[in-house]
């Protein structure tokens, strides 16, 4: 059974960081594409980064790059979001999902509609 648990989340002044846990079980991180979303109150879900460790792909939005960076433990089986330089914009819950098992791209989707399972969600609040 896939279960993803996110953890890291927290209050955080503008210019802070913060490092985000997606723990992930009942499947192995290289051979599936692991994304981290992110939903403000009032806003759609928007992609933030993915990681594909087999196929060599990583992905971040432009309003990220330079300041977020994702990677992978794969003997805890736990991928992270690092996160520096926060706004009050990347105010958010953020998420990580990954596919099914049936998913055989080779790329990061970008799209959340490709995402089959989600975790629960970490808040982060960036505020003075």
């Amino acid at each position: 059974q896939v279960q993803l648990v996110e953890s890291g989340g927290g209050l955080v002044q503008p210019g802070g960081s913060l490092k985000l846990s997606c723990a992930a079980s009942g499947f192995t991180l290289d051979y599936r594409p692991i994304g981290w979303f992110r939903q403000a109150p009032g806003k759609e879900r928007e992609g933030v980064s993915c990681m594909f460790a087999s196929a060599g792909r990583t992905y971040y939005d432009d309003s990220v790059k330079g300041r977020f960076t994702i990677s992978r433990d794969n003997a805890k089986n736990t991928v992270y979001l690092q996160m520096n330089n926060l706004t009050p914009e990347d105010t958010a819950v953020y998420y990580c999902a990954t596919v099914n098992q049936y998913w055989r791209g080779n790329y990061c989707p970008v799209s959340n509609y490709e995402y089959r399972h989600w975790g629960q969600g970490t808040q982060v609040t960036v505020s003075s």
